[in-house]
């Protein structure tokens, strides 16, 4: 049996970069002491803030951003593979991109992704949110490697689009990380049930890293982060929206045992109308 060490990081962050850093680190490190050689963090990392007025004024350029120069040193100190499951960086005046920072254990940024499907809803009793007015789409998904394993790269929003999640597994992928701030109505209606269907679906781990509970700028999000194996089992759940560690051990066999009880990668077909 083929095993991997894995964490993920539920956080609460705020309204100030250096101090979310400085959180995220000591999470990490606690995640470093329960075993963890891959360690993945929440959407928003850096930063939780909806009101745009403020929000350019704490972003940075990808390559003027602390929080990419604390992760790679979090990683290389630690000698782990470390997802920063979303940061929010500045690439115009106006706009920015929610980007996932995978880093190898030597500090070197081994890849990044653009969150594609914009969060722009409308939740009723006055929530409402729409990412694409400040945040610019990614177009492209992204297969990388981490600790030895094919990991697939999604945020949040994401996981309601079940296509990205097959091309992901079908090119290989046997962890799909889907770091996130789930709202409450949301989470407490469609999180679980979400990331299980994704698993089932593609026979893959699910690493699903959340915010929790009463952030700064007003927002509520639900924590709850959550692993689920390849055939819809949740490994390992963190039961509550307090910041925390969730430590688990992955069996990697699990991925193909899954693909070959239940090939559905291999039955797509092609169908017409309606």
């Amino acid at each position: 049996m083929t095993t991997l060490p894995v964490a993920l990081v539920q956080m609460r962050s705020g309204t100030d970069p250096l101090t979310n850093i400085g959180d995220a680190a000591r999470l990490v490190e606690q995640a470093v002491r329960g075993g963890a050689k891959l360690v993945v963090t929440p959407e928003c990392t850096n930063l939780v803030e909806r009101d745009a007025s403020k929000l350019f004024g704490k972003l940075y350029a990808p390559d003027e951003d602390p929080a990419v120069l604390g992760f790679a040193d979090i990683a290389r100190t630690h000698g782990i593979w470390l997802l920063a499951g979303s940061l929010a960086q500045k690439i115009a005046a106006d706009r920015a991109v929610n980007r996932s920072h995978l880093f190898a254990p030597d500090g070197t940024l081994a890849a990044t992704y653009d969150k594609i499907h914009m969060f722009d809803v409308g939740l009723g009793g006055g929530e409402t949110y729409s990412e694409s007015t400040n945040y610019k789409p990614g177009e492209k998904a992204v297969l990388t490697e981490a600790a030895g394993v094919n990991l697939g790269l999604t945020i949040c929003y994401d996981v309601r689009f079940a296509y990205l999640y097959r091309k992901l597994a079908k090119a290989g992928a046997q962890l799909i990380a889907v770091p996130s701030a789930f709202t409450r109505p949301t989470g407490r209606a469609h999180w679980e049930v979400l990331l299980r269907a994704r698993a089932i679906e593609t026979g893959s781990y699910i690493l699903a890293a959340a915010q929790g509970g009463h952030h700064e700028d007003g927002r509520n999000t639900w924590g709850h982060s959550m692993i689920v194996d390849p055939w819809g089992k949740i490994v390992a759940e963190l039961d509550h929206d307090e910041p925390g560690v969730l430590n688990a051990e992955l069996d990697l066999d699990a991925v193909a045992d899954a693909r070959t009880r239940i090939p559905a990668l291999k039955h797509d077909r092609e169908v017409t109308g309606p």
